[in-house]
């Protein structure tokens, strides 16, 4: 498939080029001298144009998918192609299956959300282009657009333009939960299987999540489950709070709720299930130890405060730096810009400190005794190389995504087949989706700096920097000697003006 910027004259293609390099801009009124009834006109515009962009938007979207045909992906039949965690995201007909981790890099978000837009803008496309044209014309908003794709999308293009034209002439009259019902129904007379096909796909997509809260220490852990399963499980848990609050409990019945399902998801004594052990990774520097410090935590990347963290190293056992009963105990040594130089046991710690430097045992020196694993000439890190990849990197690299070290692979960024040595400035952490598309898509790019900072490009050329969590970001470079930023203001002009 050719692109259609190879078909353009040099004067079109200078052209585009000029309009690419200009700023975004919108057009604005002064808010200040508007009468009440034009900021109310103002924002109805605003509200048009946010549709025609979402239109634009997902013309832009389809043209870069036309662009990234299927015709050098891997063949199906190889080896963990499309099984298990391997398996790519949903894909469009004809579009490679990295079209959307390349589409997720570009606009800066999580690969679900490049996914979900990839597939509504090809739902538009395919099944409702009536939507996807009132969208462009401002004369639908984007969000009732969503509902309708949303809804459609899984259906025959034909029973979906079906249901189209009779929701859309009514859908800026309906709100978007009337909307959906509306549409929904409508799709249930025509196309039952279509409701089972989404329920059936929701499952597969289903996972846990957890999400820092808008309350400060705390944080949201949320499933997607089928319908009956979580109105049962509330429904336990709700029956628990309220035999808690009949008992004399006088907590906040939200609370109760709250504490009971966090005892029944870390299996209460007995409950009759096997033991598990969570593992915690909780981030704080040495000062957090001291009971005037400010100086604020983590868990798990979760932010907390200073007292959170005290409250809970102490319940740890660790303040005392004694590993907490069926846990281990690493300490992670970072230079004054975050960047990890070293893991080590307490027990290392110790023995290396008794120790002192081998080459001046009797006098003040500077060298090294502790340092980054060395190299090994295999393929497979080593143990140690492991933990310092484990504890430096959290996650998967790859931009915007937050997959854990645990059901990540540790992948030579430079391919080993291709000399690529088995070194930490060479190592990280990719979720095994995105260590298969670094390994077999086309045209990108993967380099790493020595302090593991990761940069990814994409075939479009558009590149994104990770850096390992905890490690500073580079200081800003100065402004240039003519930069109007790096002079004084200037004085007041002396009379005569």
């Amino acid at each position: 498939m050719r692109s259609a910027g190879a078909l353009r004259t040099p004067i079109e293609a200078a052209l585009v080029g000029r309009l690419l390099e200009r700023p975004p801009t919108t057009a604005r009124l002064p808010v200040g001298a508007l009468t009440r009834a034009e900021k109310a006109a103002e924002l109805q515009r605003v509200q048009a144009r946010k549709a025609m962009d979402a239109a634009y938007e997902a013309e832009l979207v389809l043209g870069l998918a036309d662009d990234t045909p299927d015709t050098l992906d891997p063949p199906p039949d190889q080896p963990g192609a499309k099984t298990g965690s391997w398996a790519p995201e949903p894909e469009l007909p004809g579009v490679s299956q990295f079209f959307t981790a390349e589409l997720a890099v570009v606009l800066n978000c999580g690969r679900r959300t490049a996914a979900n837009l990839a597939q509504r803008a090809w739902t538009y496309r395919v099944n409702l282009p009536a939507t996807w044209a009132a969208l462009a014309d401002g004369v639908l908003d984007e969000a009732r657009a969503k509902v309708l794709a949303d809804v459609l999308q899984h259906t025959a293009p034909e029973i979906a333009r079906a249901v189209e034209a009779i929701v859309l002439p009514e859908a800026t009259h309906l709100s978007t939960g009337r909307l959906r019902a509306r549409a929904l129904a409508l799709l249930l007379e025509r196309d039952a299987d279509a409701i089972d096909n989404r329920r059936r796909t929701a499952e597969q997509q289903a996972d846990v999540r957890t999400h820092p809260s808008h309350l400060e220490g705390m944080a949201t852990l949320a499933a997607d489950l089928p319908a009956d399963e979580a109105a049962e499980a509330y429904d336990l848990i709700n029956q628990l709070a309220q035999m808690a609050k009949a008992d004399g409990d006088d907590r906040p019945i939200g609370q109760l709720r709250a504490e009971i399902c966090s005892l029944l998801l870390r299996r209460p004594a007995g409950s009759g299930l096997p033991g598990v052990t969570a593992h915690l990774q909780i981030t704080a520097a040495l000062d957090a130890l001291k009971s005037t410090s400010t100086t604020p935590g983590s868990v798990n990347g979760l932010p907390i405060t200073a007292g959170h963290l005290r409250e809970l190293l102490a319940r740890l056992g660790v303040l005392g730096l004694q590993a907490p009963e069926g846990g281990t105990l690493t300490c992670a040594l970072t230079d004054a810009g975050g960047t990890l130089r070293a893991t080590v046991t307490p027990e290392q710690l110790a023995r290396l400190a008794r120790r002192g430097c081998p080459d001046h045992p009797d006098s003040q020196c500077t060298c090294p005794v502790l340092d980054r694993p060395a190299p090994t000439g295999a393929y497979t890190p080593t143990a140690a190389q492991h933990a310092f990849l484990t504890t430096r990197d959290r996650a998967c690299r790859f931009p915007n995504c937050g997959q854990r070290t645990g059901w990540a692979d540790r992948d030579h960024v430079l391919p080993h087949a291709a000399g690529g040595p088995t070194d930490c400035a060479n190592l990280c952490c990719f979720c095994r989706s995105h260590h298969r598309l670094k390994t077999l898509a086309r045209g990108w790019r993967f380099a790493m700096d020595d302090d593991g900072t990761l940069h990814v490009t994409t075939p479009s050329g558009v590149t994104r920097t990770t850096r390992p969590p905890g490690m500073r970001p580079p200081a800003p470079d100065p402004p240039e000697p003519d930069d109007p930023r790096s002079s004084p203001p200037p004085r007041d002009d002396p009379p005569p003006f």
